[in-house]
């Protein structure tokens, strides 16, 4: 029903042309369909060597994750900053075109953990601030057949934009090549309905990120996956599922997605629970499906 892929961040930061070359048979083996791939920083992976290597591996490229550490913003920042930002953007959406992957996604609005207080006149200022910032990368993006996910994250780790909602009123104006990533994770923190709001988010959903409510597998967690998937189903999305978590185990990645401990017995059992999960849910919403085409058709 649906591509499944992994983040090699579950695994290792950062993530590199070594890592990649150790990583990609190991997730190929273990049945994904696809990889997403962040882009720490620009050189980190050369793009030609990767989309081989999964070639390879018969793994398609689900994205790219433009990935915002401090100094990346397109929003209450200086315009060198926000000219880098662009300049840093554009690489991620080559990138994505020369491995053939469908989208560059992630929180392209700000740093990862900066927050300040924002009124209303505020939030539409800075939201029209980056409406202006993001419109040259999106004509870029088009140009090349690739659009962009826009991230909406949870308010502990930006105050820009934390709901579906927010993130419509965010991109309200760009380019059709310009939707939202979602991600389960920060859904289940800020939406008073995760499932729900996937009925709104739908005509514009480009990458979809699931994890489990800790972080770790989904299926060991609290979330309601069969109603997540078959509310996704409805939206008619059909792109990539790509399980996004992290390593405790590298002081960077840990900070940054403020992972304290480990979130599996191994990071491999991670992704093989969270695997097995994924394709047994999807398994059953396909074939719900099919029963309910199946009647519509007698």
């Amino acid at each position: 029903m649906y591509t499944i892929g992994v983040n090699p961040w579950v695994w290792a930061s950062p993530v590199d042309d070594a890592a990649l070359a150790e990583l990609v048979p190991r997730i190929a083996a273990f049945g994904f369909d696809a990889v997403e791939l962040p882009l720490e920083q620009p050189g980190h992976w050369d793009p030609v060597r990767t989309r081989d290597l999964l070639a390879s591996h018969r793994l398609a490229a689900a994205g790219v994750c433009a990935v915002t550490p401090p100094g990346r913003e397109l929003v209450a920042a200086p315009a060198d900053v926000v000219a880098a930002t662009v300049a840093y953007l554009r690489t991620c959406v080559d990138n994505a075109a020369v491995l053939g992957a469908p989208c560059v996604g992630g929180p392209v609005y700000a740093s990862v953990g900066r927050t300040w207080r924002m009124s209303p006149a505020d939030r539409a200022a800075c939201y029209a601030e980056f409406r202006a910032a993001l419109a040259p990368v999106a004509d870029y993006a088009g140009e090349r057949g690739v659009s962009i996910g826009v991230e909406a994250l949870n308010r502990y780790e930006t105050s820009v934009v934390n709901t579906v909602t927010q993130a419509l009123e965010l991109i309200d104006g760009l380019p059709a090549n310009v939707g939202l990533m979602i991600d389960t994770y920060h859904m289940n923190i800020e939406e008073s309905d995760p499932y729900a709001i996937l009925g709104v988010a739908g005509p514009h959903i480009k990458h979809v990120q699931v994890s489990g409510t800790d972080r770790g597998a989904p299926g060991r967690d609290h979330f309601d996956w069969p109603r997540f998937f078959g509310a996704l189903h409805s939206t008619g999305y059909a792109g990539a599922v790509c399980l996004e978590s992290f390593t405790a185990l590298n002081d960077t990645i840990a900070t940054a997605a403020s992972i304290w401990r480990p979130l599996a017995r191994s990071q491999d059992l991670l992704a093989l629970d969270g695997l097995a999960h994924l394709r047994s849910v999807t398994r059953q919403i396909d074939r719900q499906a099919s029963l309910d085409l199946g009647e519509t058709s007698i």
